[in-house]
């Protein structure tokens, strides 16, 4: 193995969408705080970049979901593949920090595996769903595996993986900035009715599968409630003018919100959300919502072959039951999407249960300050690794 620079690591750090580059720039930030002269090179977006990687490729056509989608595109992600894959053949880097995306993320770590350069993993991959062969790859390739879900940890121990559960990050992240009845003032919504927000998702693809059937729903909803009021937090990752555009007249009144998706969310009463992890995030806000997601159907036929996976949404994946409902597929329409909100929004009981039982999720997804530990433990594991080069054989 190269030799290790304790005090000045090179790390090369790969992260390839939104939720990742805001999940790598925290943890580039907390090793920075550990290691002042650490260095920073990699895939990732904006955050990532303002926290001091240098970047080799930005995200912006990373955000395919599904065979069909990335064979779109396949050009450039046989760029970005080769072009990694020489980086780490480089031994430039002292490790390599890889952060969920496993796709790409898998092979690179058994090429880093194969150039003796020590693997971090976070955001461990989804085996548990689908594909569980890789869980050899992962104990044969990554020297550290961070899980952000609970029930992880004792699965991946179980099977050989050095792995830890340190707590999810949305702990530290997901919080309103101002109390709800300030947010709704800010919104000038009317507390007499009842506010919905519409979240179709921050990749482009996601958007333009979802956002007329949430519309259609939303009409649907206001014919039967009489009176409502919208909400469309804009993700960071969409053109809130295409968003406007898409609108055309408006005439439902739905409001666009730029940069506030939490306060948004604790703005709301209900949420038409798209499935991700903004669920859990609505879920740690314990705002009742309904999941929807469509593939394109070669993609889902594909998923259905090989995912086995009972829930969908990460809400209900870390609650282990389905405390939200989940309208997959041909099940997304207007019809089944109105039903399911105003069997929440109509019945005042049901709604006080599912904020409660949302309540209790938080409290499983660990202790405030996850990077800083994170980071901790990398640092300890750098150190031990170069302690053991200057051992004498």
């Amino acid at each position: 193995m190269q030799t290790t620079r304790v005090d000045s690591p090179h790390y090369l750090i790969i992260a390839g969408e939104a939720s990742g580059d805001l999940h790598g720039s925290k943890l580039v930030s907390a090793l920075k705080t550990r290691l002042p002269k650490a260095r920073f090179t990699g895939m990732g977006g904006t955050r990532m970049q303002e926290a001091g990687v240098e970047m080799l490729f930005g995200i912006e056509r990373m955000g395919a979901v599904g065979i069909v989608e990335v064979l779109g595109d396949f050009d450039h992600y046989y760029k970005v593949y080769r072009t990694l894959m020489r980086e780490i053949a480089s031994r430039r880097y002292d490790a390599v920090i890889l952060i969920d995306y496993p796709t790409l993320n898998l092979r690179l770590a058994k090429q880093s595996k194969r150039f003796d350069c020590p693997v971090f993993y976070f955001i461990s991959p989804q085996v548990w769903a689908w594909r569980k062969g890789r869980i050899r790859d992962i104990r044969n390739a990554v020297k550290k595996m961070f899980v952000i879900l609970p029930f992880e940890e004792k699965m991946y121990l179980d099977a050989g993986v050095d792995a830890e559960f340190l707590g999810h990050p949305f702990v530290d992240l997901v919080y309103p900035s101002r109390t709800r009845e300030e947010s709704r003032e800010k919104y000038s919504l009317n507390s007499a009715i009842k506010t919905i927000g519409l979240l179709p998702g921050s990749r482009m693809n996601e958007v333009n599968s979802l956002l007329d059937v949430m519309i259609q729903a939303a009409q649907k909803i206001r014919s039967e409630l009489g009176s409502c009021q919208f909400l469309l937090p804009v993700a960071d990752s969409i053109d809130p003018n295409m968003l406007r555009q898409r609108l055309g007249t408006n005439p439902l009144g739905i409001q666009l919100i730029e940069g506030e998706p939490y306060d948004v969310m604790n703005s709301c009463d209900m949420l038409i959300i798209a499935s991700g992890s903004a669920t859990l995030e609505a879920g740690i806000l314990r705002c009742p919502m309904v999941i929807i997601y469509k593939l394109n159907p070669l993609t889902y036929i594909l998923a259905k072959l090989l995912v086995n996976a009972p829930l969908v949404g990460l809400v209900n994946i870390v609650a282990e039951e389905e405390v939200v409902p989940e309208l997959i597929q041909g099940k997304v329409t207007a019809e089944n999407i109105c039903k399911e909100v105003l069997t929440v929004l109509q019945d005042p009981e049901k709604e006080k249960a599912v904020r409660e039982r949302l309540f209790k999720i938080k409290s499983t997804l660990g202790n405030p300050e996850v990077m800083k530990a994170v980071a901790k433990r990398i640092a300890d594991v750098m150190d031990k690794l170069s302690s053991n080069e200057k051992t004498p054989i």
